[in-house]
């Protein structure tokens, strides 16, 4: 016997082309976060077309959309975001950004269809009870549009007995989805650190305080916290993104800055990275008759 249709693919294939051609619109018009105004409208309208209850502005730019059936008690939320980055295109796809400067790098035009097509589906075929409520959220590209949306009253207004997101993986096979126990994305701080010298003459350096020796070192000791300091049971990344020092390789600067990343799972070891950093970039520099500078903001 021949594989039996899967009737939610063929009701979904029945209008993929159009909603193909809506993500290609998405992704040819990207916003950024908080100005996703574009982006929220064309939701909010084909939510209303399709027979949701919308509220827009929740959370700035958030939209949610509410529909009942049945009597159900559950209350279900389906989550997507809707911002793009600020970042030059170059694929030279007919589809390609028309907005220079902005993209949808991270696929999050692919998310706001995903929900767009589920939000129609669900609304056509009503094989549910119970109240669902597809949310779509700003600013998550490091503008805190989720709790921006929680602030707002997200969950006073709409509340979920469960919430159901997902995020686009480049290297899973299509149409298979991965899941772990546990957070599956990490916290993201950015930190700078700004180690000071004494600059001077590259051919007289006993005359100088060599901040650039002093970073080498430093970057070097940030290796051991994620080996020494960390429970090997958990996980965490460190990263120097940039090393922004000097102007002519004969001159000593009188500053180095580095930009870093680091990403965790768990507050305590977000909270144990930032107390073991802070003091190796202090130390480090001391070491060399330098001083560090450590801005460390809670991404």
């Amino acid at each position: 016997m021949g594989r039996q249709a899967d009737p939610v693919v063929e009701r979904i294939s029945s209008y993929l082309d159009e909603m193909v051609a809506l993500r290609h619109d998405l992704h040819q018009n990207p916003e950024l976060g908080y100005n996703e105004h574009r982006t929220s409208a064309l939701v909010a309208g084909r939510l209303r077309d399709w027979g949701y209850q919308v509220t827009e502005g929740i959370g700035k730019t958030g939209v949610v959309g509410a529909l009942q059936n049945g009597n159900g008690p559950k209350r279900l939320g389906i989550r997507a975001d809707m911002d793009a980055l600020p970042i030059v295109e170059a694929t030279g796809l007919p589809y390609a950004s028309t907005i220079p400067g902005k993209m949808h790098a991270c696929g999050h035009d692919g998310h706001t269809t995903i929900l767009l097509t589920s939000a129609r589906y669900l609304a056509e075929t009503r094989d549910f009870s119970g109240t669902l409520h597809v949310i779509f959220q700003p600013a998550e590209e490091g503008g805190a549009g989720a709790r921006s949306m929680v602030r707002d009253g997200l969950f006073e207004r709409f509340p979920c007995d469960a919430v159901f997101g997902l995020h686009n993986w480049p290297g899973v096979p299509t149409g298979q989805f991965g899941f772990i126990a546990g957070p599956a994305m990490a916290s993201v701080d950015k930190v700078t650190v700004r180690i000071i010298g004494k600059g001077g003459h590259g051919a007289r350096p006993q005359e100088t305080v060599d901040p650039v020796v002093a970073s080498a070192s430093f970057i070097m000791a940030l290796q051991s916290i994620v080996a020494r300091n960390i429970d090997p049971l958990d996980a965490a990344v460190i990263t120097v993104g940039t090393i922004h020092a000097g102007i002519a390789p004969n001159v000593i600067p009188d500053s180095v800055e580095l930009e870093l990343t680091v990403r965790t799972f768990r507050k305590e070891v977000r909270e144990a990275i930032k107390s073991r950093l802070t003091t190796l970039a202090k130390a480090q520099a001391e070491s060399y008759g330098a001083i560090a500078e450590v801005a460390y903001p809670s991404g």
